[in-house]
Formats: structure tokens, sequence, C-alpha cells
């Protein structure tokens, strides 16, 4: 009988689901035709784009013709920032978000600042990962383009409260007499937030927003961009003019009939998975906290995603941690899959003022739809021994002074 097999990594990659699959199936083989032609293979691709881009609209609340479909959510992070900046450069050039922002977003905003002479502001989160309202609004002033505020966050799971934002926002710009075909605009990430929060943007009151397809069971390198109808973007890839000329190249119809497909279904099954995985999450979460000694939490405790358990287990390095895990086919990680390359630690465990040792050992486990009790049992039942064998073979123990731990 071999090991069991556990994947708690889905923050990074979700499994597709076999609906979306089967969805995608005729656009791989003989539905193949470039949306761009006008012969019968050619109209029915464009058929399938433009009944996905209304089925993407249906649950977001909005115009078909305001998503533009990307190849990733990092590329749709940049069109947002890159795009709304460019396009408005002459009149204004500030850009606000927060210092424990998907690298998507603040690898652009310091590209801005530093290559092309903008003033990019980096606000500082509270101790749980949260961007207050209010911080935003004495950040404001009249030379701001854009806000770009993550959804939820991506390591830590902490959701912000981005209807309040939007709303000072708002009230900000009719303020200075400005309409919202005016800057400053915003942005939220969205993408490890789809398949549990509301995503209806006029309730949100955003003006931009990201979504890719494989943290929700649909196609790796897929995403979306909406936006809102009276935002200018400037295109970051020009050419044939496909995505209401903001994205040229020819359509993945395949994956993109599986985003929507993917999105659809997530938005059907959120309450009753958001639900269940609160439980395990929980579970997961006190079984830790119980049974291991100097164990912190990052992030909320309850204003978090349903699946998101994140701890920094001290006295150990995360990296080693994953390894032990691996063994035991266990699938973790210590923070974003987009930094597995680097050896820096998390700048999102530093950002909420944790210090450089908690950051090292921390610890995400996301969990998704194929996780079980089971699999929160063993993991419970392997990990107190696995950390205290590090623990004997580390050559550093952390001094915890004055910092609450387990």
């Amino acid at each position: 009988m071999g090991k069991r097999l556990v994947y708690l990594d889905n923050a990074a990659a979700t499994a597709m689901d076999s609906r979306v699959r089967a969805a995608m199936t005729p656009y791989l083989e003989s539905e193949y035709g470039n949306p761009g032609a006008i012969y019968s293979q050619g109209r029915m691709a464009k058929q399938a784009l433009e009944s996905a881009r209304q089925e993407v609209s249906l649950v977001l609340g909005c115009r078909p013709e305001e998503i533009v479909f990307t190849g990733s959510g990092t590329e749709s992070d940049n069109l947002a920032v890159f795009g709304v900046a460019r396009a408005y450069v002459a009149k204004r050039k500030r850009i606000i978000t927060s210092s424990i922002e998907h690298h998507a977003v603040l690898r652009p905003a310091e590209y801005l600042m530093k290559k092309e002479g903008f003033e990019s502001v980096f606000l500082k989160p509270d101790e749980f990962g949260r961007i207050s309202p209010e911080s935003i609004q004495a950040a404001l002033t009249p030379e701001t383009t854009l806000v770009s505020i993550m959804y939820a966050n991506n390591e830590i799971g902490t959701i912000n409260t981005i209807r309040a934002i939007a709303d000072v926002i708002a009230a900000y710009k009719k303020k200075i007499g400005r309409g919202m075909s005016d800057a400053p605009f915003f942005h939220t990430d969205a993408c490890q937030a789809a398949p549990y929060l509301n995503l209806n943007v006029t309730e949100l009151g955003v003006d931009l927003m990201t979504i890719n397809g494989s943290k929700m069971y649909g196609p790796k390198g897929t995403g979306l961009l909406y936006v809102r109808r009276g935002v200018r973007l400037e295109p970051m890839i020009v050419g044939g003019g496909q995505e209401l000329r903001m994205r040229s190249g020819t359509e993945n119809v395949a994956g993109i009939v599986g985003l929507a497909r993917a999105l659809s279904i997530a938005t059907e099954n959120r309450e009753t998975e958001s639900a269940r995985l609160v439980q395990l999450r929980d579970h997961l979460t006190n079984g830790i906290l119980e049974r291991i000694p100097k164990v912190v939490l990052n992030g909320h405790s309850t204003e978090r995603l349903p699946n998101n358990v994140n701890v920094s287990i001290l006295d150990i390095e995360g990296e080693a941690m994953l390894l032990y895990l691996d063994e035991e086919g266990v699938a973790a990680s210590t923070g974003s899959a987009c930094d597995s390359l680097s050896f820096d630690p998390s700048h999102v465990i530093l950002g909420i003022g944790r210090p450089y040792e908690y950051a090292r050992a921390s610890m995400r486990f996301t969990l998704g739809r194929s996780t079980t009790s089971e699999d929160i049992d063993y993991v419970l039942a392997i990990l107190p021994p696995m950390v205290e064998k590090l623990r004997r073979i580390s050559p550093v123990k952390l001094e915890v002074g004055g910092e609450k731990v387990n």
C-alpha cells in the first residue's frame, strides 16, 4: 500500500475540473479555427469566444465588452497597472498599492517609479495583513492615477474590505469634482478570491479586476481583466487588435472557454464549498496550534479565505519542512509559487511586522475540493514528530521574546 497523497497547495495551482476539460475538448480537437477568420470554422471559434465572454459577464455583473481575456493573472495585473498609468500619464503620475501585494502588481509599480518617473506609494498593512480604507484616504491626491489593493492575500489569506476602499475612492473623486470616468481608478487582484468570494463588480465598486484560471480548477495560462467602460488602457501587446484592441494575438479559444466554465462552476459551488473548507481549515489550524509549541498564525483568524492556513513554525526552516512533508506525500508551500525560485523570506510575512526568522519559518497550507477530513487528520498526525525532529537538528533556536506564540 502506497503512502497517502495530500495536495495542500491549491493557492499555487488547482486540478482541472473534468467539466472544464469537457468544455475545452472540442476547441482542442475538431473546432480549431481562428476566431478572426470569416469562414465557418472561424465563425464557430468566434462564437465560442463571445459565449465565454457572456458567461463571465453574468458572473461579474458587467457588460461582455468589459472583459479582456489574457494569458495569466500576472499579465492581467500588469495590464491594469501599466495600462492605466500610461493611458493617463499626461495628467497624473501617482500609484497607490500595498507592500504585500503579489509581485505582479509590486514589480510594475516599482518599474513605473524607477523608470518612468511615477510616484509609487506602498502602504503598510496592519498586523493581520489588512489595508485600511483610512490609509487609502490619507494617501489619495489629485495626482493619483490608480489604487491597486488585492481582494485576498495570496500568502496569508487575509481578506480586504474592497467595497469600503472603493467607497473612499468614490467619495474622494466626488469631493474634487471628478466623475467615474476620471482617475483615480481602483483595481483589485481577485485571483485567490475568485472561488470563494463575491465577484460582482458593481457591488464591489471596482474599476478593474484580475482573475486567472489556474486558481479555480480551470486551465493554466488563462486570465482575464475586467475593465469598466470609460477606463482607458494603453495596451502592452500590439498587433492585430484582438481582445478589444487591448491584447493582440490569436485568442486561446479552448483556454478561454475553460476559464469561463471554471468561473461559473466555482460561483455555483461557492457557498457550500466555502462552508465545508472553513471547517477543515479551522480543524487544521487548531490542531497545529494545539499540538506543536512555538507556532504563530499569520493573517487574520477569521477574515481570511476559507482554504488558507499560514503558520510560522519557529526554530525550523520552511524549505526543510517542505521536503519532509513531500517524503510523506504532502504538498504544501512556504509562500507564493511565483517566488519559489527565490531564497528570500516572504515579503508578506515581513510586511505584517513579523521578524525575519518568522518569515523563514512560514508554511502555507491551502485546501481544495479534493481535501477531506482524513487528509487533515493525516497531516496533524505526521507534522508534530517532523517538527520535533527538525528542531533537534536545527543549529539556531529563536528566542521568542514578547511575541505571543502557542
